[in-house]
């Protein structure tokens, strides 16, 4: 069994794209989980249902669960009270690893660290994972945690500390972006749209509705 675990920057991404069906595709292939966790869910689902601009966003996402597309991780056995737990550790030690002077700076959002969290479980009882996951800050904790601090400072315009002695249990954590997902759907003949151009415009798609992708992984993935 192995699982992808989907953060709410990637499924608003493929909602405001009008990608969502390609998720139901890609599941197809994958031969694994598509999990979301409770809080992405109220990310995603419960709180902007609410809200007439992004309602119908919601109840599409909605339709991916209602399908069986997108579960629950109770279908593998894991309960929102471990994920729950988990999450608020890993987020006192993000939100307590960046300083601006004697001040500490919040860099993570429940919603995010609840796939981290999920990921940790999943990993622990042997389960192949991977998190799709746009924001650069989370992926920056378990990739590149010598970068913070300038991307931090940079961000802030204030000088930056982060204390990456305390990054430890970001360590192994795998991320794909929506970027990736639609060249995978796209490699795979998943895509309706087809013709010269097709790849350069999902890619390009995806970047401006928040995938955080540089012009030139764009060109690196368009000579794959």
């Amino acid at each position: 069994m192995k699982a992808l675990i989907f953060d709410s920057g990637t499924l608003i991404n493929f909602s405001m794209n009008g990608l969502l069906e390609l998720i139901k595709k890609l599941k197809e292939n994958f031969g694994g989980k598509f999990l979301i966790t409770k809080e992405v869910k109220f990310e995603v689902i419960d709180r902007p249902i609410g809200i007439y601009r992004f309602e119908l966003g919601a109840m599409r996402v909605q339709k991916l669960i209602d399908e069986g597309v997108l579960e629950s991780p109770l279908s593998m056995g894991i309960s929102d009270e471990i994920i729950r737990k988990e999450t608020q550790k890993l987020m006192d030690i993000a939100n307590h690893s960046v300083q601006v002077g004697d001040k500490w700076v919040k860099i993570v959002s429940e919603g995010e660290i609840s796939c981290l969290a999920l990921s940790k479980e999943l990993t622990d009882r042997g389960i192949e994972n991977i998190i799709a996951i746009d924001e650069r800050t989370t992926r920056m904790l378990s990739e590149n945690p010598d970068n913070m601090e300038r991307m931090m400072s940079e961000k802030m315009h204030h000088r930056v500390h982060v204390d990456e002695s305390k990054l430890k249990p970001f360590e192994k954590f795998r991320f794909i972006r929506s970027s990736e997902l639609v060249y995978v759907a796209f490699k795979k003949d998943l895509t309706d749209i087809k013709g010269k151009k097709a790849l350069e415009a999902l890619l390009y798609a995806t970047k401006f509705k928040g995938s955080a992708i540089s012009f030139e992984e764009i060109n690196e993935l368009k000579r794959l």
